[in-house]
Order: structure tokens, then C-alpha cells, then sequence
């Protein structure tokens, strides 16, 4: 799964990176501590133009009456997203990606959660694939928001010892096919990272709390 991450890239180099028209309103960076609900920079194409947007991380149903009518859809698994009534439409046609420069995972040593941050071994940002959805309270569509899951798939086998889920992670080269700018076919890219794709770290337990923030959250572990 994936229930916390970072990202530290200006919204300009984002905007450049994928050739996207950045929003106003964009959440502000650096975040090392992006949580469930938090907004997030996601990148769509919407009338043949990639947009850098804001949106929820949680995604609401279009049958929810209110953001917390029922469970907080953070991910999305790969293997159901097609099936399931919540996102089978996003799917089809809400996808998005969006953007970190590295997330956390925890492992157990008894009762004590230790967090490990985890990038791409070459540095570059990651790319989440994700699906998005647009929400109002029923009646009152001044409340409108977008909202999105992460999609999720199992994890490959270094990436395992830490957690049996990862986020899929797009290659630049497959941004425009989740996209949609190239037809059919996305979902071949629901698939896990390869085994040489990612490296991590131990860092501080600062991190198993939701308010904790700062630079020193992505730091080698020193307890």
C-alpha cells in the first residue's frame, strides 16, 4: 500500500517535467509529510492538455453522501480496480498521475513500528498511477473537490521485505499511455516496479506521527 509520502519538487519543475499547466492553488512544497486527505500535485489530460492540479487524497464515491459516508479510499488495488464499483469508471476514464519524491513504509520489531523511506534508485521523481474522481455534497455543488486513490499491486521481491503491496510506479515513457493520450492498453502498466527500481533507508520513528514535519523525517535513522 502506500499511506504516507514526500515530495519536495517546485511546482514549476513539475509543471516542466510533464509538460503540464499548473493551477493557482497548488498544495504547498516541501511536504515531508503528506498524509490521507492531504491535498496532492496530481497531473491529468482533460481536452487534449495535461493539467497540474490539486486533489484530495482519499477518493469519494459519487454515492457518498458526505467525505466520511464510508471507508477513506487512499489506494486502489490493481488487481480489482476494474471490478469494484468505486473506481471501475475512474479506471476507464479518470485516470491521473501523482507526484512524490519518495514514500514510507513500516516494518514490526515486537510492538515498535520502524519506518523505512523509499525513493527510486535513480533519483528521479516517482509517479504514481492513480484515479481520480470529482464529489459534491448531494444538493450543494458549491462543495465540489476532486479526489484520488493510489493504485497499489503486489509488491516485487526486494520491495516484499518491507511490505507485500507497493504503489505502481510509472516510467516517463508510460505517462502518456496511463494518460490516456495513447489509447487503449493502461492496463498493462499495473504492474509492479522492477526489482532494481527502488532503494531505501531506515529513518526516525518522528515519522509514525501524522503531524510530525521537516526535512529531517527522510534522514538515515540514528535510534
Amino acid at each position: 500500500m502506500c499511506g504516507r509520502f514526500s515530495i519536495s519538487l517546485a511546482p514549476e519543475d513539475m509543471s516542466e517535467l510533464f509538460a503540464a499547466v499548473a493551477a493557482n492553488d497548488m498544495p504547498d512544497v516541501p511536504n515531508f509529510n503528506v498524509c490521507p486527505t492531504d491535498a496532492v500535485h496530481t497531473v491529468t489530460t482533460q481536452r487534449g492538455q495535461r493539467w497540474l492540479a490539486p486533489m484530495r487524497w482519499g477518493f469519494i464515491p459519487h454515492w457518498y453522501k458526505s467525505p466520511t459516508d464510508g471507508p477513506l479510499l487512499i489506494n486502489a488495488r490493481a488487481e480489482t480496480i476494474a471490478d469494484k464499483p468505486a473506481f471501475r469508471m475512474a479506471c476507464r476514464e479518470r485516470r491521473a498521475v501523482i507526484l512524490a519524491s519518495g514514500f514510507y513504509e513500516w516494518t514490526r520489531d515486537g510492538d515498535t513500528r520502524l519506518p523505512w523511506y523509499i525513493t527510486r534508485s535513480d533519483g528521479a521523481p516517482l509517479a504514481f498511477a492513480a484515479v481520480w474522481q470529482n464529489w459534491h455534497t448531494p444538493g450543494a455543488p458549491e462543495t465540489r473537490q476532486r479526489t484520488a486513490a493510489i493504485v497499489t499491486t503486489a509488491a516485487n521481491t526486494p520491495m516484499s521485505s518491507i511490505h507485500h503491496r507497493m504503489p505502481v510506479i510509472l516510467e516517463p515513457d508510460d505517462i502518456a499511455l496511463w494518460l490516456g493520450e495513447q489509447g487503449k492498453g493502461a492496463a498493462t502498466l499495473m504492474r509492479a516496479a522492477p526489482d532494481d527500481a527502488l532503494t531505501w533507508h531506515r529513518v526516525s520513528k518522528a515519522v509514525n506521527s501524522n503531524r510530525a514535519a521537516g526535512p529531517g523525517l527522510i534522514e538515515p535513522a540514528e535510534d
